[in-house]
């Protein structure tokens, strides 16, 4: 399964898009379309908007590799465009050690969803643009009509 265009159109909505580097909500150096940099990255000039889709592009791959690699059930389009959308803002490591995933591998979709909308925090911070995003994540969790199918 591939990141759907709708899932993308939320990712660069909820990330926006940088030229420059900047700080995010926990304080690490991102630019273009919510990158985090790497160790031996540097941009002194940023970058422009096709650099930023080519480094997206990558990280979403990671992001979707992850959770093919975590998911353990069948999922609907929009259920996997959430959880790819969630490992790209989060990481995966979160995702790996959540009660959202294990209540998805348990077979819990609904219990899963309802953890979802509780990732919208930032250290004891609510964070407005993650309740935002959290509740676009659910939508698509809730709107493909389509049988699930295998991450795999």
């Amino acid at each position: 399964m591939k990141f759907s265009a709708a899932g993308m159109d939320l990712l660069k909505l909820s990330e926006g898009f940088r030229s420059r580097v900047y700080r995010d909500a926990n304080g690490l150096p991102t630019i273009g379309y919510g990158h985090r940099l790497l160790h031996t990255e540097t941009f002194p000039n940023g970058i422009d908007e096709p650099h930023a889709r080519d480094l997206l592009a990558s990280d979403v791959c990671a992001s979707e590799e992850a959770v093919q690699r975590m998911v353990k059930v069948p999922l609907t389009q929009g259920q996997f465009d959430a959880l790819v959308d969630f490992c790209f803002n989060l990481g995966s490591g979160r995702l790996a050690t959540s009660s959202l995933l294990a209540d998805l591998n348990a077979g819990k979709y609904d219990e899963a969803a309802r953890q979802l909308l509780l990732w919208d925090h930032a250290g004891r911070r609510e964070i407005v643009a993650l309740k935002a995003r959290r509740e676009a994540e659910a939508t698509l969790w809730r709107g493909a009509g389509s049988a699930p199918q295998a991450t795999a």
